[in-house]
């Protein structure tokens, strides 16, 4: 059982190898059932396709404009509080298509690790 407390934010950014840079708001072993970052991508980015092993992902768009692709789905465009669901295993990268940086929460449950990442992307670019 996850334990009431305030945690106050520490947490530095840093660069992903998605092409984008992640700052980990709360991602703690103590707190199984969820992790939340924030992402930044730059205007002109976008990131590297990729899923996550058994782990749903939701996008929180914060400020910015982009084009969002889940799986099989038409890519959709994306802006201040709009919210993407990504199920567990589908496919998923987002681009940047505003002229300034694109800043959204990634939401995932049960919490993010590592090794749930599978990158995807064939072409490198």
């Amino acid at each position: 059982m996850t334990q009431a407390g305030i945690n106050h934010g520490s947490a530095v950014e840093y660069y992903f190898d998605e092409r984008c840079y992640i700052t980990e708001w709360w991602n703690s072993p103590a707190d199984d059932d969820v992790s939340i970052a924030q992402a930044r991508v730059e205007a002109g980015v976008t990131t590297r396709l990729h899923r996550l092993r058994n782990v749903t992902e939701r996008y929180l768009i914060l400020q910015g404009e982009g084009r969002v692709e889940i799986g099989a789905l038409e890519p959709e465009v994306v802006g201040p509080g709009d919210v993407a669901v990504i199920p567990p295993g589908v496919s998923q990268r987002i681009a940047n298509t505003g002229n300034t940086d694109l800043v959204f929460l990634a939401i995932c449950t049960p919490r993010f690790t590592p090794e749930i990442y599978e990158d995807i992307d064939a072409d490198g670019d």
